[in-house]
C-alpha cells in the first residue's frame, strides 16, 4: 500500500487503502433514523462571534465575518456543516464507495431536509484542484480532517481563509472536526449540542450491545489474492478509533505496532506472523464472493486467531467504510444501525 500519510487523494480514497479499498462498489441506502437533529443551527451565524481565530497544524486562520460561501476539502466537514444547518457551495465528490451522485445517502437526505440547493462537486481523487476551488469564489475553506499540504494550504489561503487539521493529517476525530467547524461558522453552541446528542447515541449503543464492552478488536486489510503480508490499521485511523468508541479495547499487538510506526495509520505485517494478530474480533473488507473462504484456506492468513475462531466481521457493504472511516454527526447514526449489530454478534461468539 502507498504511504497514506502523504498520498494526495480524497479522504474516502484513503479510507479504502489497499487498491483504493478494492473499489467497494455496491451503493448503500443508509437510514438516518435516530440521528441528532439536523439543522439544529439553521439560524444565521452569530455575527458577534467574529472575528474568530482558529489555530491548526498549518498555521492560524482568522475569519473576519460570517461566511456565506463555504467550500470543503475534508468530507467530514460537509456533514458537520449540514448538521449545523449550513449547506456548503462546493464539496469533494465521494470517489470511492459513494452513491450514484458520488455523495452519501445521509448527506443528500440532510441537504434535502434543509430545502437548500445541492452543492457543486469537484474531484480530488489524485490532486487537489485549487483552480477549480478558486472559481467557486468561496469566502471560507474547511479542511479539518484532510491531508492538505503546506503548499496547498498556502494556495488556498490566497483564495479564502482556510482551516486545516489540528494535529496529524487525516487524523482528526469527529469531535475535533465538529468543534472547529462550529467555531468557524459562528455556531459553537449548536456544535456543542450536536456533540452531546451524538455522544448519547454512542452511549446508548454501548448499553444496547454489552457483548462488545471490554473485548479487543482490530481492523485489518486482507487481500485473498496476495498473501505475502496483511495490514493493520492503527489508532490514528478513525476506524479503530470508532471501534474503541463503541466499547472495544485495543489489543496488545496493535499497541506494539503503533509504537514501531509512530505517525502512521497502518502497519504492514508479514503473513508468516498472522498468528500474532491476536484480537477477540477482527474486521476486514471483502469485495467478492468467496473471499472469506480463500482467506480461511490460505496457509498463512488462516492463522489469524479471529479467522480461526469465526469471531470476525467481513464487511462487504461500503456503508461501513464511509461511516466508520469518516465518522460524523450524520454518519455515526448509520454506523450504529448498519454495522454495530454485526460487531456485537461477532463479540458474542468470543469465549
Amino acid at each position: 500500500m502507498s504511504d497514506l500519510s502523504v498520498s494526495r487523494r480524497t479522504l474516502l480514497g484513503i479510507f479504502g487503502a489497499g487498491a483504493a479499498g478494492a473499489a467497494l462498489a455496491a451503493c448503500s441506502t443508509g437510514s438516518t433514523s435516530g440521528s441528532p437533529t439536523t439543522g439544529a443551527g439553521a439560524s444565521s451565524a452569530d455575527a458577534s462571534a467574529y472575528p474568530v481565530t482558529i489555530k491548526h497544524a498549518l498555521g492560524t486562520t482568522t475569519i473576519s465575518k460570517p461566511p456565506t460561501r463555504i467550500a470543503t476539502v475534508a468530507e467530514t466537514d460537509q456533514d458537520m456543516l449540514v448538521s449545523l444547518g449550513v449547506v456548503p457551495i462546493l464539496v469533494p465528490a465521494t470517489s470511492w464507495g459513494g452513491n450514484a451522485r458520488k455523495s452519501t445517502d445521509w448527506f443528500d437526505a440532510a441537504v434535502k431536509k434543509l430545502g437548500k440547493d445541492y452543492p457543486q462537486q469537484y474531484s480530488a481523487a489524485d490532486n487537489l484542484p485549487v483552480d477549480e476551488i478558486a472559481k467557486a469564489t468561496p469566502d471560507l475553506i474547511l479542511a479539518t480532517n484532510s491531508g492538505l499540504t503546506a503548499e496547498e494550504y498556502a494556495k488556498l489561503s490566497k483564495i479564502a481563509p482556510t482551516v486545516a487539521y489540528p494535529g496529524d493529517a487525516w487524523g482528526t476525530t469527529w469531535q475535533q472536526s465538529l468543534e472547529m467547524v462550529g467555531k468557524a461558522v459562528g455556531k459553537e453552541a449548536e456544535a456543542a449540542t450536536l456533540k452531546t446528542q451524538t455522544q448519547q447515541l454512542i452511549d446508548d449503543a454501548k448499553a444496547k450491545y454489552p457483548a462488545i464492552q471490554g473485548k479487543t478488536a482490530t481492523w485489518l486489510y486482507l487481500d485473498p489474492t496476495s498473501n505475502a503480508s496483511f495490514s493493520v490499521y492503527l489508532p490514528l485511523d478513525n476506524r479503530p478509533r470508532m471501534l474503541n468508541e463503541f466499547g472495544f479495547t485495543t489489543p496488545a499487538f496493535v499497541d506494539t505496532l503503533q509504537t514501531a510506526n509512530k505517525g502512521k495509520f497502518y502497519a504492514d505485517v508479514s503473513a508468516e506472523k498472522a498468528s500474532t494478530a491476536d484480537a477477540d474480533v477482527a474486521v476486514f473488507y471483502v469485495t467478492a464472493a468467496g473471499d472469506v473462504a480463500k482467506l480461511k484456506s490460505d496457509k498463512l492468513l488462516s492463522q489469524i486467531p479471529s479467522l480461526k475462531s469465526d469471531t470476525y466481521v467481513a464487511a462487504a457493504d461500503n456503508t461501513i467504510s464511509l461511516t466508520m472511516g469518516v465518522p460524523t454527526t450524520l454518519s455515526i447514526p448509520v454506523a450504529i444501525e448498519k454495522f454495530v449489530p454485526d460487531l456485537a454478534k461477532a463479540a458474542a461468539k468470543v469465549s
